[in-house]
């Protein structure tokens, strides 16, 4: 168990998120710690594209608007809570 680097819930299962998606030549840059919750929040608001142009750091996504919406509730919820994230309908049309 750790703790997530956006929300910074503990204790979390955790997964790798490439700042830099892969696609997009980050396979071997920095990476953070981040909930399953926070990671898929993450895929299911912004393209990969989107993020490689204005979200590659921690403080970045943080910073964001549609996603501090999602950490502050997040916050609040148990560490165990897994809960089903879906893709934003913005983000479906963006394929």
């Amino acid at each position: 168990m750790d703790v997530c680097e956006l929300c910074e819930r503990e204790p979390v299962e955790t997964t790798i998120h490439h700042l830099l998606p892969k696609e997009m030549g980050g396979t071997f840059g920095p990476t953070a710690n981040l909930c399953i919750p926070c990671h898929k929040q993450i895929h299911a608001l912004y393209t990969n594209k989107e993020i490689a142009i204005r979200l590659t750091t921690i403080q970045e996504l943080k910073e964001d608007e549609q996603l501090s919406r999602f950490l502050k509730w997040i916050r609040k919820q148990p560490p165990t809570k897994l809960m089903k994230i879906k893709k934003s309908n913005e983000r479906k049309r963006k394929r």
